[in-house]
């Protein structure tokens, strides 16, 4: 079996395991039924739930139970989610598609959409903070974690970048540095929050914490680098969403700007620096890490 073939099993276990807790974590919430369709309409249409991997990865790398976090992993798929119902609204990115299905306010109707995504955002730090007395993380490390979270979710971070990328769209004259900013904000800083969390959460040392908001940092910038050389050369069918939307749209992306092969480099380059993020830690979630990072740019060679 390849590389590429052991990380995608191993991912889509992990995404099983996401998935099973997801299932009906908002049950036990006093939703009104139709906001409730809406918001596991969304939560439920698929995806990697890399996010989510990405926190309880860290938290078992150092030590912690993966089953105590799950709450906390589990809320940034639902911050993720949140996000994207509001991206593919007709203000934002006028999307009809998302993961091979109908956008939330095409299948139900756009204030219904908007109020899913404010649910989402929220229930998600319910669920952050369900960690502290049920799950047995002490205090002081959950407040780390979920000040994390809410920075990288937040103006400064992924809410700064869409605002950014909604101000650059059908704009002639993006430079690079704008470019890898916005992402940063955007996608990167959910991502990096993910393996700064769960290394929190452990109650990893400093150092180990640096180094993990290394990782994400850098596989992050890969992950969005990758997704846009797929939005050129994917398929609609693949991809869950309308291939070629960034150029129809009149997005600055890296292919647009660097072309396809030194954006393939780039990608190949910024996954070599996450994996040297974890030089020296000899653990089976550290090879994981390292593989996967791998993985998201070989997706696209």
């Amino acid at each position: 079996m390849s590389v590429e073939m052991d990380v995608k099993a191993e991912l889509k276990k992990r995404a099983d395991e996401i998935e099973a807790y997801l299932a009906d974590c908002l049950r036990a919430r006093d939703i009104p039924e139709r906001l409730l369709e809406s918001m596991e309409y969304s939560l439920h249409a698929g995806g990697k739930r890399l996010r989510p991997a990405l926190v309880l990865t860290f938290a078992r790398l150092f030590g912690a139970s993966g089953t105590k976090m799950m709450p906390f992993a589990a809320s940034l798929e639902l911050i993720h989610t949140y996000s994207l119902i509001h991206d593919d609204l007709p203000a934002m990115d006028d999307d009809d598609l998302r993961r091979g299905k109908p956008s939330n306010h095409k299948k139900y109707d756009e204030a219904t959409a908007i109020l899913a995504g404010d649910g989402l955002l929220t229930e998600a730090f319910c669920l952050m903070f369900s960690c502290g007395d049920e799950g047995g993380v002490p205090a002081p490390r959950l407040v780390r974690a979920a000040q994390a979270v809410a920075t990288a979710a937040g103006s400064g971070g992924m809410v700064g970048g869409q605002a950014l990328d909604m101000e650059y769209t059908a704009r002639a004259g993006v430079s690079f540095e704008e470019l890898r900013a916005m992402h940063a904000m955007k996608t990167g800083a959910l991502i990096t929050a993910a393996c700064v969390a769960g290394a929190l959460l452990a109650g990893a040392e400093p150092p180990f914490v640096r180094r993990a908001r290394e990782y994400g940092i850098n596989v992050g910038a890969a992950f969005q680098i990758a997704d846009d050389i797929l939005d050129v050369v994917g398929e609609t069918a693949t991809l869950g969403k309308p291939a070629g939307s960034d150029e129809r749209q009149g997005k600055t992306t890296y292919p647009s700007l660097l072309g396809l092969d030194a954006s393939r480099e780039l990608a190949r380059k910024r996954a070599e620096v996450a994996v040297a993020a974890l030089d020296g830690i000899d653990h089976p979630e550290a090879d994981f890490l390292r593989a996967l990072s791998r993985y998201i740019v070989e997706r696209v060679n």
